[in-house]
């Protein structure tokens, strides 16, 4: 029996398990590809919220990975869709394109430069942030708005084998400044992961990701099985470290697919 055989649907994280940076871990593309051939439901779940859902599938091509835009599920999708839902109707962000064109496409205003009003202040990853995003973000808190963030990634693992600052670093600025706690839509939290698990046809979920915080806790919270995959953050040491266990703890995302 392969670990692959107990499972309905298979939801992997992106950075540090199929890809890191722009270069393909071995044998992940391999991997998906088989999956599909067993007739698995697969979805594509990330806490990046930089990327719009067919760009994320166009660097999954670019690595050999084959995905439908419709199996990407992206912290920025399902912040803008909790956020809609609530009747937000304007927003100030803190983030990169795929964010603001989910919110966007939600429906929300989304606000520049120096606001003196939002319902909302919209926190992901980015690159670009300055000294006066932070402040017109916490000024905005500070008079009423919402603070809610994609994800809370204290790093992003880069193609280098370095970590960069992640949204959760970005994040803690804000917060440090108002002294209010955001709203997190994100891995480990269960919103992203319930959309992931419907977007790939629902039944029993294996997570597989590479950082204990993120997906190995998001999964732990809903009582779901999980991989982790040592080709990104967390390593061993860190699992004994942590005080709970994946299900799995492999070097190779092929153990998925291999016969006992």
């Amino acid at each position: 029996m392969r670990i692959a055989d107990r499972y309905d649907a298979l939801l992997f994280d992106l950075d540090g398990v199929l890809y890191r940076g722009a270069e393909p871990i071995d044998g992940a593309a391999e991997t998906v590809a088989t999956l599909r051939q067993l007739g698995k439901g697969i979805a594509f779940v990330t806490n990046n919220s930089a990327r719009t859902p067919e760009a994320v599938r166009q660097h999954l091509a670019s690595v050999g990975v084959d995905a439908a835009v419709e199996e990407v599920v992206t912290s920025a999708l399902v912040t803008a869709e909790v956020l809609a839902a609530r009747g937000t109707r304007s927003a100030f962000v803190v983030g990169e394109e795929g964010l603001r064109v989910a919110l966007a496409g939600a429906g929300i205003d989304v606000r520049d430069g120096e606001p003196t009003s939002a319902d909302a202040v919209v926190v992901g990853w980015d690159r670009a942030v300055d000294y006066a995003k932070l402040r017109t973000a916490s000024i905005l808190v500070q008079e009423g708005a919402a603070l809610v963030a994609s994800n809370q990634d204290a790093s992003f693992p880069a193609a280098d084998g370095h970590a960069w600052p992640g949204a959760g670093a970005i994040l803690a600025a804000i917060e440090v400044t108002t002294g209010i706690r955001a709203e997190v839509i994100g891995k480990p939290h269960a919103p992203i992961l319930e959309a992931a698990l419907a977007r790939a046809g629902g039944g029993r979920p294996l997570l597989i990701g590479d950082r204990l915080d993120t997906d190995i806790e998001g999964a732990r919270r809903l009582g779901w099985d999980s991989m982790l995959v040592l080709t990104g953050i967390s390593t061993r040491e860190d699992v004994r470290a942590a005080g709970f266990s994946p299900t799995y703890t492999v070097e190779d995302l092929g153990l998925l697919v291999d016969l006992d």
